[in-house]
């Protein structure tokens, strides 16, 4: 059967994903792609364990398969137990090894993204039909949706964020709690790697700056220890701001967002999350691309990549403030060239920018209501 054939009608797709949650979270606009072709289908997405809470509440998805970045070999057997030629498609989003032997393993037509060197070729070979992998100069939404030419299937441009009605209910009650009942502004100090982080000073001082504005400010971060400290080392020099950093869920904090006035954030899973739920975000940039990473614009739909690689920027419900230097962005991991190491463009990146792009995202927000 020719996959391309639009009369085709799949009842059961695997959708592969299996990398980190920011990765998980940009391949939901495949999934409502799929869903949108195929509104029968049961959409089910194979995922790392410790991401798979990004998908929580997403409308298109069926059932949420986890494994260990590092399982054992019986995991991977019940894993192929489980998965043998359990769909009619299977699609690899990730060119890597194990993606590709799960889209094989799981799929009656096996289809992905594969990297074109000569080296992968028995990646091409267990495809049924693969899509070359070329993110150099491509986001990495844009780079997902690729793999659905070899299906016919039109792109979507839309990621998705979800939540339960039990994630509304326990996050309206830690609000309430926490007695935030009018505007509030999230600031998510803490990326996970240390070489995408800002300074202690300038998060004090953007606090500073939105609790003299009026607004109750809320400071979100993960359940890693070091990012509890991290936190609530900021939270110390800001009285008066919730430190709710371990506290929410991926969920309740999807939720959250969706109700801030404003989320400023580092180049983290979290920031993408908070564009997707259509709330004001100011992205902080250092080493990264924003051409592949830059957050996409909730309600840009057109399929075009708003950022280039150089520059900071304003496009949709994004401001995106790049750090200072010559080398920006270097694409690597730090100044030392690992994930523990600073980034100097970040550390030299003043306050006075953050503040300047805050502002505006605010006042803009209030000419709309006009």
């Amino acid at each position: 059967m020719n996959v391309a054939d639009e009369s085709m009608t799949p009842s059961s797709i695997l959708v592969v994903v299996t990398r980190r949650i920011g990765d998980v979270l940009l391949a939901t606009p495949v999934i409502r792609s799929l869903r949108r072709k195929w509104a029968d289908a049961a959409i089910d997405v194979l995922v790392f364990a410790g991401t798979e809470e990004i998908l929580a509440g997403n409308p298109d998805i069926r059932r949420v398969i986890k494994i260990a970045e590092r399982p054992t070999f019986q995991h991977h057997l019940d894993l192929a137990r489980r998965l043998w030629r359990t769909y009619d498609i299977a699609l690899s989003l990730i060119p890597g090894d194990r993606p590709v032997i799960y889209a094989w393993l799981a799929g009656r037509r096996r289809i992905g993204l594969v990297i074109a060197s000569p080296k992968h070729y028995w990646k091409r070979w267990l495809m049924d039909q693969w899509v070359p992998f070329e993110n150099a100069e491509s986001h990495t939404i844009q780079t997902y949706l690729r793999v659905l030419s070899a299906l016919g299937v039109a792109p979507s441009y839309e990621v998705v964020a979800g939540w339960a009605d039990h994630d509304v209910i326990s996050a309206n009650a830690k609000l309430n709690d926490a007695a935030i009942t009018g505007e509030f502004v999230v600031m998510h100090p803490s990326p996970k790697f240390a070489y995408k982080t800002w300074t202690i000073a300038g998060w004090r001082d953007v606090g500073n700056w939105l609790m003299a504005a009026g607004y109750r400010l809320m400071l979100t971060g993960g359940p890693e220890a070091t990012e509890r400290d991290y936190v609530a080392s900021i939270a110390a020099s800001l009285p008066g701001a919730v430190d709710f950093a371990g506290k929410l869920s991926l969920a309740e904090i999807g939720y959250v967002l969706s109700r801030a006035r404003l989320y400023i954030g580092p180049d983290t899973a979290v920031t993408h999350l908070a564009v997707a739920v259509h709330t004001p975000v100011v992205a902080l940039f250092g080493p990264t691309d924003p051409v592949k990473w830059g957050p996409w614009p909730a309600a840009h739909r057109d399929g075009t990549n708003v950022w280039q690689r150089i520059g900071s920027k304003r496009a949709g419900n994004v401001s995106l403030i790049q750090g200072t230097g010559g080398c920006v962005p270097c694409m690597e991991e730090g100044c030392q060239r690992h994930i523990d190491s600073l980034s100097d463009c970040l550390q030299q990146l003043p306050a006075s920018r953050v503040i300047e792009a805050a502002g505006e995202m605010l006042q803009a927000q209030v000419v709309e209501r006009r």
